[in-house]
């Protein structure tokens, strides 16, 4: 077998990827219409991410942090995995680990897994409900500084650690808190 030899000039690099890290949008997904996962999507592409992740949570793990009653956990995935065949955009993935678990994933668990699995640089979307909760766990100012996050819409109230932090966080669509 013949090789053929290539030659590129002194001080060549690649050009870089315009296509980096991840956006996470965790969440029950319960109350998550179509048109707020086509926003996410929309997030997504403007904002340039390698990957989507739909990342719905357990009922176990809902019932712990929120106290609400959702639907079956396969009931969700079900309809996001017909959302995302829908929507025939290939960067975008149903995370199932939660699934597999089939029991109460703590957070830290859950960002671990991510972190392990998904390319860098990480970015959470999340409601305001949800980040608020994320800032009232006390691992938030350890995970913060790893990853930042993207309100899917301006809070009515900010929790104090999101007030901590107010660098680590924006609001999706405007770039930037009102």
């Amino acid at each position: 077998m013949k090789r053929e030899i290539q030659h590129v000039p002194y001080g060549y690099e690649p050009p870089a990827s315009e296509r980096k890290g991840t956006l996470v949008f965790y969440d029950s997904f319960e109350h998550i219409s179509d048109q707020e996962l086509a926003e996410a999507a929309r997030t997504a592409t403007e904002r340039k991410f390698t990957k989507l992740v739909l990342y719905p949570l357990h009922e176990e793990t809902v019932r712990r942090m929120t106290k609400e009653p959702v639907q079956a956990y396969y009931k969700r995935e079900d309809r996001l995995h017909e959302w995302r065949r829908e929507q025939g955009l290939s960067f975008i993935t149903v995370e199932t680990l939660e699934g597999k678990r089939k029991k109460y994933t703590p957070l830290d668990s859950a960002l671990r897994h991510i972190s392990e699995v998904y390319p860098s640089p990480y970015f959470l979307y999340l409601t305001p409900e949800m980040a608020n909760l994320f800032a009232s766990y006390s691992s938030f100012e350890e995970w913060i500084v790893k990853l930042r996050l993207i309100l899917s819409e301006t809070p009515s109230t900010v929790h104090p650690r999101l007030e901590k932090f107010p660098h680590r966080w924006d609001v999706a669509g405007d770039g930037e808190r009102k």
